[in-house]
């Protein structure tokens, strides 16, 4: 399947066929034909607007609809040139680490209740602490 772009109309060719070609010949041979019924005539009249929709989706990209890039299905790998740098922090960053409040201004203390937790023997393993700070913007 191709994909041709002529003055900002999209033509999507398949097997050396151009679709939309086909279809504007086809609609021209169903307007003559005087000897078809007028249900299929419309039936068929409806299936060449399905295609022609189908197939001007096929050409539409993140440039020229709304679509987001990563549904772009003839999009070019771009390569990325690798840093010489290693990932992380670099050599001489000072790194800066939020210290633990000596005095909370709240505790909260979980309990689990322990008629919900499968039978077994338990053991108190310690306290995970945890801080958290409220910022008010």
């Amino acid at each position: 399947m191709l994909i041709e772009e002529s003055s900002g109309f999209y033509s999507v060719v398949l097997d050396n066929i151009d679709i939309d070609q086909t279809l504007s010949e086809g609609e021209c041979l169903l307007k003559d034909d005087k000897q078809m019924s007028p249900p299929l005539n419309s039936l068929i009249s409806i299936l060449v607007v399905v295609i022609k929709l189908l197939t001007n989706r096929v050409g539409l990209n993140r440039s020229n609809s709304s679509k987001s890039p990563s549904s772009d299905l003839n999009k070019k790998k771009q390569d990325r040139k690798r840093s010489t740098r290693n990932t992380g922090g670099q050599l001489g960053h000072v790194g800066k680490t939020l210290v633990q409040v000596d005095g909370p201004d709240e505790l909260d203390f979980i309990k689990n209740d322990r008629h919900t937790l499968p039978k077994g023997n338990y053991e108190c393993e310690g306290v995970e602490k945890r801080q958290v700070f409220d910022i008010n913007i």
